[in-house]
């Protein structure tokens, strides 16, 4: 598979197969990431996967924070319990779940740099992915932002900063194309002013 056909076809997985990629694999897709962008050679990019014994640890955690945010209050204590365990189930079915995380930078353009230079080490990490048949999908949600779920799971909140939490697996299921806008609806060439 070359370049342009991985970029095109790469699609984010929502359903997985119940089959773990192989450590090695996993170790491989991470560390041709780390060809990204980074500014100052800083490599800003840490990676936690959390599979096994771990994977429920972390969503044990994000249940918690999910709960602490308000996103799984219901009107009754019964229906709560009901929907922690539907998602928690939904979660344990998905093979690998991996934090991306990296150092907080006080000064505002040296922040916008390095979560750039994460943001592109996910992009290769999706790409390498693919090329090895396996699917990732790239979740940014509310536990990010909670100070909490940080220190539960070892991370400081001051200090660091959870960019994503990839789902990965082999895909189960791989959605169809959907067409982007042409690029000249969103392209300007300023020639001379």
């Amino acid at each position: 598979m070359d370049l342009l056909d991985a970029i095109k076809n790469r699609r984010s997985i929502h359903v997985f197969k119940d089959e773990k990629v192989p450590e090695e694999l996993l170790t491989k897709i991470f560390s041709s990431a780390t060809y990204a962008p980074t500014h100052y050679m800083t490599e800003s990019w840490n990676v936690k996967i959390f599979e096994n014994g771990g994977k429920t640890f972390l969503i044990d955690k994000l249940m918690n924070s999910f709960e602490r945010l308000g996103s799984l209050k219901t009107e009754s204590k019964e229906k709560t319990l009901k929907m922690r365990k539907s998602m928690s189930q939904f979660l344990h079915n998905i093979p690998h779940h991996a934090l991306i995380y990296m150092p907080k930078q006080e000064d505002p353009v040296r922040y916008e740099e390095e979560y750039a230079s994460v943001s592109a080490f996910i992009q290769n990490a999706q790409l390498v992915a693919w090329k090895f048949g396996v699917g990732m999908l790239w979740t940014i949600t509310p536990y990010m932002h909670d100070p909490e779920f940080y220190r539960e799971i070892g991370l400081n909140s001051e200090t660091e900063k959870i960019v994503a939490v990839l789902q990965i697996g082999y895909p189960k299921k791989i959605p169809k194309k959907r067409e982007r806008t042409p690029i000249e609806e969103k392209l300007t060439f300023v020639r001379e002013k």
